[in-house]
């Protein structure tokens, strides 16, 4: 039999943290949006161990609409993950790829997701990380579980019924030490029509002894995943941070990815220092990103469309990873 810490490699979806004591996080990250698109959600359950070995079990909740965001915290043995598949166990809380079941104070409910659309996988290449994902050391590891799917169901949140049935949801999880020291991040997926998500990151990686800035983004649209990555030769050509925007250009062989979004007020959130949950950084879910997608062989644009409801992500000393 597999062992649940080698499965999980193939399995970004997966805990991660079997073994593990001190010093590691590991969060999933469930965005929902209603069929209206008057109600945005992330929820967020996740595992935290401090240096001392401190542990702590927690659910994040960000109201996209209201801007608020609450951090509800749980003893570490509430935390229950299932080995070799995706289920975890907070409390009364469950969550897995196809179903979450919330019963928290002002929020219960269940939801169902169908039609999920993951990243895909391969033996050389587990998940968006691709063969980073085989490095032990890295400060944080990431996992794409669903790039865009329909949500169905009903919440109860704070005394009114959201209904979910026809909404939208998009999947993905962190595990490891830390975020990285700087970095944004950005997902859509509501464009003109149904069927398209874009999704990228921008961060300082800190690697034996230096660093570089790694980058990753995933524009789903007919069917097909246009993916830039570190690792795909995929060049990074811009990355201008200010205020109001977040100018992103990539470009490979084959195509050039541009990206124009625009920042709007964010929430605060609890992120992760070497396993503790004390770090702060902001979040806003009523962005909008503009996607121009080049075809350089035919010289052609073929893809320009704008997403809403964007969740928007800027942190800390962003001058580390600014490309003029």
């Amino acid at each position: 039999m597999i062992k649940p810490k080698l499965q999980a490699i193939f399995s970004p979806e997966q805990y991660h943290g079997w073994g593990k004591s001190r010093r590691y996080f590991e969060g999933w990250y469930y965005k929902v949006i209603n069929a209206d698109e008057s109600k945005a959600l992330a929820i967020i359950p996740g595992i935290a161990m401090d240096e001392k070995g401190a542990k702590q079990s927690f659910i994040q909740v960000l109201d996209g609409k209201n801007k608020t965001a609450e951090y509800l915290r749980f003893e570490a043995d509430d935390f229950i993950p299932a080995p070799g598949k995706f289920e975890i166990q907070i409390a009364n809380n469950y969550f897995s790829m196809d179903q979450i079941k919330l019963d928290l104070n002002g929020l219960r409910g269940s939801l169902n997701f169908t039609g999920r659309v993951p990243w895909p996988t391969s033996w050389k290449s587990p998940g968006i990380m691709g063969p980073y994902s085989f490095v032990p050391f890295m400060e944080c590891y990431h996992g794409i579980l669903s790039m865009d799917h329909e949500v169905s169901g009903v919440l109860n949140y704070k005394g009114n019924s959201i209904i979910f049935d026809g909404g939208r949801g998009y999947m993905e999880k962190d595990w490891g030490k830390s975020f990285p020291s700087a970095y944004t991040w950005m997902q859509t997926n509501h464009f003109s029509k149904p069927g398209i998500s874009f999704k990228v990151s921008v961060a300082k990686i800190p690697w034996l002894g230096s660093s570089f800035v790694g980058f990753i983004a995933g524009l789903w649209t007919g069917g097909r995943l246009f993916q830039f990555t570190t690792y795909n030769s995929t060049k990074l050509t811009k990355c201008l941070i200010d205020n109001n925007k977040v100018v992103i250009d990539m470009e490979n062989r084959n195509h050039v990815l541009r990206v124009f979004a625009r920042r709007e007020e964010a929430t605060e959130l609890a992120s992760p220092i070497m396993g503790l949950m004390d770090g702060k950084i902001e979040e806003s879910m009523n962005s909008e990103i503009r996607i121009q997608l080049f075809d350089k062989k035919n010289n052609i644009i073929i893809f320009d469309d704008t997403g809403k409801n964007a969740a928007l992500e800027v942190a800390g000393k962003i001058e580390e990873i600014l490309m003029p």
